[in-house]
């Protein structure tokens, strides 16, 4: 297939351009180089990769964008402005880069004939994961109460009882519930991808990914992550720093995994037995703790610095958010083949982006 790949210079978009190569795919890349994530001035000015073209997704009708899309099977969208986005004032840059720039997309493909589309999407999209009582089952928390955090108590309790919730692994059916500008961009592009679904006949697939890491992630950007960043401690000589109790339960997933599921999605929707619209989390199906997540970085440097839980926390912050992997398995025939365990020991050593 000819597959036009955004974010192609980018940390999971490098991963999915060598995973599409190697299975014979031929690949379009397009990177607008932003500055923070390759680092350089306003728009970047650091050159794309061989091979790369450096447009603006949100540019996408200008006729360089049908040049390249003429041709093309699928579009697999990495592109994305990623972060938090915890100001107010970050709203304007996600809705721009993400929102505009996924629907300036979309129209130019309709334009160009091209109706086939993997959308990378994101585990915040869920908001709070998902949380049973023992007494009351299924239950929907509402959100911590400051003074509780402020004195430690970092569990979500049942809204009858006031008992802790358990978690419990999060469907694709699952409640929406974005808690950040970054967030609420990431479902608006879901939503502009499902509507053009509907409106040009179209196939799309999005991936929701969990916790992603592995070798080529940036170092202490937005685009880092937490393993990054304490990865970057310990390379300091300093002892990671663990929010909470350390007790939040993630889903991580290696890079190298991501771009297994993209090759598979975009396999499977140019398919006529395809879903029209699907979503699937892209996780490792092995929960890990973040003290857990710190505490692997830091063998994995073969050093004797031991995470410090700190006890502070960021309003906002969600508990638990832990994947279900098996829609993806069922359908996409995606299953992780990395365990976190090792696979975040390993990270300890592994190239990082400058």
């Amino acid at each position: 297939m000819r597959v036009l790949l955004t974010g192609a210079a980018g940390f999971i978009g490098g991963a999915i351009d060598q995973a599409l190569t190697a299975d014979g795919h031929e690949v379009v890349g397009v990177d607008l180089m932003l500055a923070n994530a390759h680092g350089g001035g306003a728009h970047g000015s650091t050159a794309p990769p061989d091979g790369v073209h450096q447009l603006d997704v949100r540019e996408a009708g200008s006729p360089e964008w049908a040049d390249l899309l003429r041709g093309v099977d699928v579009v697999c969208h990495q592109a994305a402005l990623v972060g938090a986005g915890v100001r107010v004032g970050d709203l304007p840059a996600y809705a721009s880069h993400n929102d505009l720039g996924t629907a300036a997309l979309l129209a130019a493909m309709h334009d160009a004939g091209v109706d086939r589309l993997v959308l990378a999407s994101s585990m915040v999209v869920y908001g709070e994961g998902r949380y049973t009582c023992p007494r009351h089952g299924e239950q929907q928390p509402p959100p911590r109460d400051l003074a509780a955090l402020e004195g430690g108590d970092f569990d979500n309790h049942c809204p009858v009882c006031a008992e802790p919730l358990a978690w419990s692994l999060v469907p694709e059916d699952a409640r929406l519930d974005p808690r950040s500008s970054y967030a609420a961009s990431k479902l608006a592009q879901e939503h502009y991808a499902s509507s053009w679904v509907r409106q040009a006949g179209a196939g799309a697939v999005a991936l929701r990914y969990h916790n992603v890491y592995g070798p080529g992630m940036p170092r202490d950007t937005p685009y880092s992550g937490v393993a990054a960043m304490f990865r970057s401690s310990l390379e300091r000589g300093e002892r990671p720093q663990v929010f909470e109790d350390g007790g939040q339960v993630r889903d991580f997933v290696h890079v190298d995994d991501v771009a297994r599921a993209n090759v598979a999605a975009l396999e499977q929707v140019v398919t006529e037995s395809a879903p029209r619209y699907a979503a699937y989390n892209v996780c490792s199906g092995t929960p890990v703790t973040i003290l857990d997540v710190a505490t692997r970085v830091a063998e994995g440097t073969g050093r004797d610095i031991a995470p410090q839980v700190t006890g502070g926390f960021r309003v906002g912050d969600v508990r638990h958010v832990v994947a279900s992997p098996a829609l993806a398995t069922a359908e996409l025939g995606f299953t992780a083949s990395v365990d976190p365990h090792a696979g975040l020991a390993d990270f300890a050593t592994a190239p990082l982006r400058a």
